[in-house]
């Protein structure tokens, strides 16, 4: 067993190519991939290349002056801080500034206008019921067609399940004016769940007055709300704007929403039976097997599980539209599906027109919670870089200057050596590189001034892993063994050692990203993802190539510029096997 294990790994040893051809095909592919992307540089951060700063000022509500105060201030700034860094590692400043002001600082290269909606949306969800609903500008309510097809914009419901607990079925918007589709996407959206489905026949009114459709045991809204309703004209954006405004959640409201062929209609909704913070989780999902397309689905709580099954429990009874609930998001519905029977389940989607953007934001918004207070913008402004092109290349010479005064320490002391020492860098700068220009498309990695001193701190934890490896070696010369069982000998424990110390490293790095926020999470990703690329450049480029060189007669003869001569070492005789002479037989006295 022993002779099997030596010939393993003298085959892996004499095969050094195979690792150098590995890391030499790695590069090649990132720095393809670099290119065929058009990023061939780091995204920089607003400090180092400017960006958007976006100036918010807290808005009180109604007799609630004081929920202005730092408390909820903090809390606003933690979830924009969350909803905007949804995006990608984008590097984003979030701070307050005064007692009703935050400032939100994006850097150039990230989409400005998403960011901006992201931060300025309250994200004020509740799921109300329908109390009456019509097309806006006094249209009126579906009506059967002249054609004996039923009006009403109905989803596609061929797939034929029935509506029971587990099915996944579409429910119909049920208030447009056609059944044509709509080819343009809206932010109209349609829950799908366990028992909603498309009520095949909607009872039709005559006139969606509030009076007529106030019925069903819906109790009918009082003259104030009658009047609003009335006067709502939901394709004006300013009425829409201010829409249900000053409206609590326990009180009836209207409010706008605008169907899936991208008519607005305008509602009167019952209080509130269940709000966003019965939301557990939310996340946008491609649905390819009902062909539904991008969806948001949501997972309640356990409380908000049970509001949300008493409440479609209710619903299932009544007569179209009070059979309908809808899912207002600031104000706005966006969905308002027919129920057939209470959803115990505990989850629901909201289906539609979405997109992939439009649906991931509504999911980043409604997993991150909605903000305490209501944000005005007050300004949006192109900001230049805050240290500029001096200061960025003050940094880049003292990195310059700093590696240059390793190369010397390293021909210095090393010779011959240092060659393998520098190769090994550029290899780990080519892939520091080539991997921060694609993180910026990918992951809107920005690199701000903190990360490009961790670039530059981990010139120095790159050149102690070699240091470590080269001082084992020369351990091994100096107990008379020769170069190439000497590189073979030294390699498991410098290997230790230097897993060991990348370790703490990236562990270091880990805590430091997860416990901070702003620039000093850029400084802990690049250290961290330099001391990864340390171990892979050790691992599958020094180690082999000091194998290779070993077998070259300049530094397997110990020339005195090598680095690794045995005189210069002070090695010890070579070690030779020899056979210890034996005892002489001591003689027994009588």
């Amino acid at each position: 067993m022993a002779a099997l294990k030596k010939g393993r790994n003298a085959s892996a040893t004499s095969k050094p190519w195979r690792s150098l051809a590995l890391i030499l095909i790695a590069i090649v592919a990132l720095t393809g991939g670099m290119f065929a992307s058009g990023h061939t540089t780091p995204r920089l951060g607003i400090d180092l290349a400017g960006g958007t700063s976006i100036t918010l000022a807290a808005v009180p509500e109604a007799g609630q002056e004081s929920a202005i105060n730092k408390t909820n201030m903090d809390t606003a700034v933690s979830i924009m801080e969350r909803r905007v860094n949804g995006l990608g590692v984008s590097e984003a400043e979030v701070q307050t500034q005064g007692d009703r002001n935050i400032i939100v600082n994006i850097p150039k290269g990230t989409n400005s206008k998403q960011a901006r909606e992201q931060v300025g949306t309250t994200a004020k969800l509740y799921f109300r019921p329908v109390i009456a609903t019509e097309l806006a500008g006094g249209g009126a309510a579906p009506q059967p067609s002249a054609t004996g097809e039923p009006s009403g914009d109905k989803a596609d419901d061929t797939s034929g399940d029935k509506a029971t607990d587990g099915a996944s079925e579409k429910a119909t918007d049920g208030s447009s004016a056609s059944a044509s589709p709509s080819s343009s996407a809206t932010t109209q959206g349609r829950a799908v769940t366990d028992a909603l489905k498309a009520d095949e026949s909607p009872t039709p009114t005559d006139k969606a007055s509030p009076s007529a459709s106030a019925t069903g045991g819906a109790s009918d809204p009082d003259a104030k709300l009658q009047a609003a309703y009335a006067k709502l004209d939901c394709t004006k954006e300013s009425v829409r704007a201010t829409a249900g405004d000053g409206a609590k959640a326990t009180e009836s409201t209207v409010a706008c929403g605008q169907n899936s062929q991208g008519q607005w209609q305008k509602y009167i909704l019952g209080p509130a039976a269940v709000d966003g913070t019965d939301v557990d989780e939310a996340d946008a999902v491609l649905n390819t097997t009902s062909g539904a397309g991008w969806t948001v689905t949501m997972k309640f709580t356990g409380e908000g599980s049970k509001k949300f099954a008493d409440i479609t429990g209710q619903l299932a009874q009544k007569q179209s539209p009070q059979n309908q609930f809808a899912i207002v998001l600031d104000g706005e519905v966006v969905s308002d599906p027919y129920v057939r029977q209470a959803l115990t389940g505990g989850n629901a989607e909201i289906s539609g027109n979405f997109t992939q953007q439009s649906s991931q934001e509504l999911a980043n918004m409604l997993s991150y919670g909605a903000l305490p207070l209501t944000f005005r913008e007050d300004s949006v402004t192109t900001v230049t870089a805050a240290l500029g092109g001096e200061q960025l290349q003050a940094g880049l010479i003292a990195g310059a200057i700093g590696l240059a005064l390793v190369i010397l320490y390293l021909l210095f002391y090393y010779r011959g050596l240092s060659f393998i020492a520098v190769a090994s860098l550029l290899v780990s700068a080519a892939l520091t590189y080539v991997i921060m220009a694609l993180l910026g498309p990918t992951i809107g990695f920005a690199l701000n001034l903190p990360a490009v001193c961790g670039a530059i701190v981990a010139i120095g934890i790159t050149a102690d892993s070699f240091i470590v490896y080269f001082e084992r070696v020369r351990d091994e010369i100096r107990e008379g063994r020769s170069l190439r069982p000497a590189v073979e000998r030294a390699w498991p424990r410098a290997r230790r050692t230097i897993l060991v110390s990348d370790f703490v490293s990236f562990l270091a790095a880990a805590v430091l990203f997860v416990v901070t926020v702003g620039k000093v999470q850029g400084f802990a990703f690049t250290l961290g993802l330099t001391t990864v690329l340390d171990v892979v450049v050790v691992f599958l480029f020094t180690k082999p190539l000091l194998t290779l060189m070993a077998r070259r007669t300049f530094f397997a003869s110990g020339h005195k510029w090598s680095g690794l001569d045995p005189k210069a070492l002070g090695a010890k005789p070579p070690l030779r096997r020899t056979r210890r002479p034996s005892a002489p037989a001591q003689t027994k006295e009588a």
